[in-house]
């Protein structure tokens, strides 16, 4: 009998060394997957495809460095990047300026918000029938951004180079309504941004987003007349990453603006875009 229970103690004995071991194991095999998961972030962020897109694509060997995975969902027009996130298909995006986005709010009653200034990109007047400005004829068609925003825009820069007058302290809000003076009796043609250089060949000039300057192969050294650097444009208009209220403090999405803002994606964009893109100091 007594060696009986020996052997029964020796069996329990064991039974709950091997139980602790492997509770041991179980609690180790979390700690490391919680672990993994805390150092390795996933973020999805709609984007155009030029420029956005080509200096996502730059920042991604360097977020991996971070322990983040960036995928990038490359768009080309300037609604569904906002609508992505909205329906948490994106968590962020990368395409657009505040006074854009603060419009896309208004007119959608979303609530997305900027987490950070990356570039800004010049408008540019771009020659169609007309090679020089000064050459602008009396009733000439001119071609502008038809969203609110982009449209102040043009107008503020045809105000620049003298082609038309605008109300005193309009600024960025002018619409044509806006306008006080137009001696060239020019003739606006409102259009998406994204078909704005295909629209070259039948208006005399247009006025066009950089990034849709860019994908359509213009330069902006060969515009007419470019947004001064320094001016209120460059102030107001800067691209920025936006997201909604409860991903503002996303780790993975304040590692990209950290990595976006860093001296390397900043000597990136000088280099490829030669003026047409401009990285904020």
């Amino acid at each position: 009998m007594k060696k009986r229970s020996l052997v029964f103690l020796f069996i329990a004995l064991l039974i709950a060394v091997l139980s602790g071991c492997g509770a041991n194991q179980s609690a180790d095999s979390k700690n490391k997957s919680e672990s993994n998961s805390d150092s390795n972030t996933e973020i999805k962020v709609g984007a155009n495809i030029t420029p956005h897109a080509e200096i996502l694509e730059e920042a991604k060997p360097i977020l991996e460095k971070k322990g983040v995975k960036l995928e990038v969902v490359k768009l080309e027009d300037s609604i569904t990047p906002n609508t992505g996130v909205v329906e948490k298909s994106l968590d962020a995006n990368y395409f657009q300026h505040l006074p854009y986005l603060e419009q896309f709010n208004k007119e959608n009653g979303s609530d997305l918000v900027s987490i950070g200034a990356i570039h800004y990109e010049p408008f540019g007047i771009y020659a169609g029938r007309v090679k020089e400005l000064s050459s602008l004829p009396d009733g000439a068609t001119v071609a502008v951004p038809n969203n609110v925003t982009n449209e102040a825009r043009a107008l503020i820069l045809l105000a620049q180079e003298g082609l038309l007058t605008l109300k005193k302290d309009v600024g960025v809000n002018a619409t044509v309504e806006d306008i006080v003076d137009n001696p060239k009796n020019i003739q606006f043609k409102e259009l998406a941004p994204e078909q704005l250089v295909a629209a070259l060949p039948d208006v005399d000039i247009a006025v066009i987003n950089g990034n849709y300057a860019i994908q359509g192969g213009l330069k902006v050294k060969d515009a007419l007349a470019v947004e001064k650097n320094d001016g209120l444009a460059a102030k107001t208009y800067a691209n920025i990453i936006a997201t909604s209220p409860d991903k503002k403090d996303n780790k993975g999405l304040k590692a990209l603006v950290e990595v976006l803002q860093s001296p390397e994606i900043k000597e990136f964009i000088k280099k490829k875009y030669e003026g047409a893109v401009v990285p904020l100091d």
